[in-house]
């Protein structure tokens, strides 16, 4: 389907794959679509009895050996051949620490960034121009948050070694903002983030920043809305009691979305429900390049 100029890129909704999973990143490694997980300690088939993460080849259901126990609100960003991952030590924790690996099996691991005083939450990692760029969320400390929640940003040379950005890099201390997922083209950084509104209700809005300071706005926010699609059944594999739990859950909410591009599409992952502790995970699919969907939310 075509789009006019003056109208937002088509998301076909193509609903619900799991319950209890919220923070997960699309990816392509070696040809090969998977979906990064952060296995919460309540999601009902772990039985560890601790957060874990893990990938899941999206063809074939396989989920690879779990790693990084005890870590929280993960990303994944690919370079080369090795997959980088992102956690946090706790929700609010001060410490965000780098796992990488070139097989999905083994990892290593070491401290990506160390901020006592302050409350790191989400992240997500792109490649910039000269240098590859983080978004975190922080709910902590107040001078550099303002209203929770906020995005702040770091600098890295080669994906292990991080710095803070100055101050200044910030998005945006005048009101919740949180859940980024950050992408570079055209020479400006792209961020999808989650909006509070009143209700409350939460929906993800895309700016772009070519400085990490000044920020635009797309006319056509929000990119996705809460709807009936999202209880659409996607994974012939949930049972009797989680569809029941999809078809009766208050849903006022899509958030954490994250994207990328596999065989000439776009593919979202997202969460929805009520931002409370009922949380599904759903995906979502745009019949064209990230490029274009990106560019696609600023019409000339």
């Amino acid at each position: 389907m075509k789009e006019s100029t003056d109208s937002k890129p088509l998301i076909r909704k193509m609903g619900t794959i799991d319950c209890d999973m919220v923070e997960t990143t699309p990816i392509v490694f070696r040809d090969r679509l998977y979906r990064f997980e952060y296995v919460r300690a309540n999601y009902k088939p772990n039985q560890t009895g601790a957060s874990y993460f893990r990938f899941v080849d999206v063809d074939s259901g396989q989920a690879t050996p779990a790693f990084a126990a005890d870590y929280h609100l993960g990303s994944a960003h690919v370079q080369d051949d090795t997959v980088y991952v992102y956690g946090v030590n706790a929700w609010g924790g001060s410490e965000l620490r780098v796992f990488w690996s070139d097989d999905l099996k083994t990892w290593e691991s070491q401290t990506a960034l160390n901020l006592p005083g302050w409350e790191i939450f989400n992240n997500s990692v792109c490649q910039g121009e000269g240098r590859y760029v983080m978004s975190f969320e922080i709910g902590a400390p107040p001078e550099e948050t303002g209203a929770r929640f906020t995005m702040r940003f770091a600098e890295s040379d080669d994906l292990l070694h991080w710095q803070l950005t100055p101050s200044e890099c910030v998005f945006a201390k005048d009101r919740y903002t949180a859940c980024p997922v950050l992408r570079f083209l055209d020479g400006q950084y792209y961020m999808i983030y989650l909006e509070a509104r009143p209700g409350p209700t939460y929906v993800p809005h895309i700016v772009r920043s070519r400085d990490l300071v000044h920020w635009e706005s797309s006319p056509l926010n929000p990119i996705m809305q809460y709807s009936e699609e999202d209880r659409i059944i996607a994974n012939p594999d949930l049972s009797e009691s989680q569809r029941a739990l999809i078809a009766g859950a208050v849903n006022s909410n899509n958030s954490d979305v994250d994207l990328c591009e596999f065989g000439g599409k776009t593919i979202l992952y997202y969460s929805w429900g009520n931002q409370l502790g009922v949380e599904f995970l759903a995906y979502a699919v745009y019949d064209g390049t990230l490029e274009r969907f990106l560019r696609g939310y600023f019409p000339e």
